[in-house]
Parts: C-alpha cells; sequence; structure tokens
C-alpha cells in the first residue's frame, strides 16, 4: 500500500474569516510570511507524497497560482542580487505535481473529495484540510500514512478535545487497536456533550481507499444539501476496517480567529529571528 497523492480541499468561502477572505482565500491567509496551504503541502511532500489534487471553486486560481512561476517578480529580485528571497519566492515552485479539480457547487466536504475522483484513480490518497495545521516531530500525515501501511487499512486522524469543544467536531466511537491506534465503530458529527460516545475528535488528515468514491456518489445529501465525508467513512467502516490514529503534536485551526493568532505565536516562537522579540512582547502584555 503506497500512498502518492493528496487531495487538497480549498473550494470553501472562508466565510469564517470574513472579511480578510472576500478576495483573498483563506488558504493563502500566511502563518507569519508562509501561506497556509504551502505548509500543508510541504508536510504532504514531507510524508512521500509526489503529486497533489487540489479542489477549488471556479474561478478560485490564486491558490495554484501561488505555487507557480512569478517571473516579472523572479526577475526583479535576481537583477538585484537578492538571491536569499528569489529561493525563497521559487521553492514552491518545485514541491510537487498539481493537479486541479472544481467543485461547481459548495456541496460539502464529501462532494469536493468527489470531484477528485478521476485524478486520483484506482489508489489509496490522502485528504488534506488546509485549516488544519500542524507542528509535529513527525508530520502528521506521515504519521498516518505509516499507520495505513503497518494495518493496509484507511486512517483518519484524531485529536482528544475538551468537553466543550466537542460539538464543533465529528467524534469517535473506538476501541484501543495499538499504541496511539483506534479501530473505529461510529461516528457522530457535532453531538451534544452528553451523546458523544467520546472525547476523540476527527481532525483534517485522512488516509482514504479509493472504495469511498464509490459511497459518496452514493451519498445522499443531508443538512444544507451537503453530502458529508464523515457519512461516506461511517459507511466504509461497515465494510472493512477503518482506524483512527491520535497525532503527536499540535494542532492549529486557521479557520478560527483564535485558532489563527495561535497559530501565528506558535509558529513564531519557533523563528530563532522572531521568538527573542515575541517573548519580549508576550511577557510585556501579560505582566
Amino acid at each position: 500500500m503506497k500512498i502518492r497523492k493528496a487531495v487538497i480541499v480549498a473550494a470553501g468561502l472562508g466565510t469564517r474569516m470574513l472579511p480578510a477572505s472576500k478576495v483573498i482565500p483563506k488558504e493563502i491567509l500566511p502563518v507569519i510570511d508562509t501561506p497556509a496551504i504551502q505548509l500543508v503541502v510541504e508536510e504532504a511532500v514531507a510524508s512521500g507524497i509526489e503529486e497533489i489534487i487540489v479542489v477549488v471553486a471556479p474561478g478560485r486560481t490564486k491558490v495554484i497560482e501561488h505555487f507557480q512561476p512569478a517571473e516579472e517578480l523572479e526577475r526583479h529580485l535576481e537583477e538585484r542580487g537578492k538571491h536569499d528571497i528569489l529561493e525563497i519566492v521559487r521553492r514552491p515552485n518545485k514541491l510537487a505535481r498539481f493537479t486541479i479539480a472544481e467543485q461547481a457547487k459548495p456541496l460539502g466536504l464529501g462532494h469536493a473529495v468527489l470531484q477528485a475522483r478521476d485524478a486520483v484513480g484506482d489508489e489509496p490518497f490522502a485528504v488534506m484540510l488546509p485549516d488544519d495545521i500542524f507542528d509535529c516531530p513527525r508530520p502528521c500525515l506521515g504519521q498516518l500514512i505509516e499507520a495505513a501501511v503497518a494495518r493496509e487499512a484507511p486512517v483518519v486522524a484524531l485529536l482528544r478535545v475538551a468537553h466543550s469543544e466537542i460539538p464543533k467536531y465529528g467524534i469517535v466511537a473506538a476501541k484501543t487497536a495499538g499504541e496511539r491506534l483506534f479501530e473505529l465503530t461510529g461516528m457522530v458529527e457535532k453531538p451534544r456533550v452528553e451523546e458523544a460516545p467520546s472525547d476523540l475528535a476527527i481532525m483534517g488528515r485522512y488516509v482514504l481507499t479509493p472504495d469511498i468514491f464509490e459511497l459518496l456518489a452514493e451519498g445522499k445529501p443531508g443538512k444544507g444539501g451537503e453530502i458529508q465525508l464523515t457519512d461516506a467513512l461511517m459507511a466504509l467502516a461497515a465494510r472493512r476496517k477503518l482506524y483512527g490514529y491520535e497525532f503527536e503534536g499540535i494542532r492549529y485551526d486557521l479557520g478560527d480567529r483564535a485558532g489563527f493568532i495561535a497559530a501565528q505565536v506558535g509558529f513564531g516562537l519557533k523563528r530563532p529571528d522572531l521568538a527573542p522579540r515575541l517573548r519580549e512582547y508576550l511577557k510585556s502584555i501579560v505582566s
């Protein structure tokens, strides 16, 4: 079982980050000085992914343009001898092969993933949601791929969340299958706390098998006319074993304003050029 392709879903309208996302796709919003989607692509490449399929809304091509040469800018930097900045600008162009798939209407995450069916073909693949950014000792997706290859089965990323956060996520019912590994026996989308089967929430990283596409195509639209990936995952679990892996590391929710700010602080403190001044500032406002 080799995972060569990853689907990045970048077709949302970014309503949680308005007004910033009115013109700029939320996937391009930066973590410090790097667009969020570049961090996701770098995670994919570090996990062994060779081809990226980006699902976008019609006309929303800026996400892909970031990974294409900027000839005028590159020429300007080269003429002025700014080779260090030039290398930074050119780096995204070399990361991976890219394919575009379009989601004509915002009909849910499951529907968005389905649009990548032709590009993925008949092989296992990853799904990555750029709202979720991870800071892990090993790439989060790489952790999932390792578990998926070992079990020859699909695997989703899991995170234990506070009880107050449970209604925001898909929550799983699960039994222990190994270190940090769980066999999933059920899922509930955004349950009330008292109805939740656990505190393990599904995060935006998945390693899936191609039979998920058939289930997505057969799926009936739910609330708001959307086709949910969670419904297809539950159907998949009825056919084959489906696992969840409680990844090692930190996850930031860039679709949430507080999470977006937390990511700037968290990644800023890892930067030698920023950390001293940032620590000094944080101490000054909490003292």
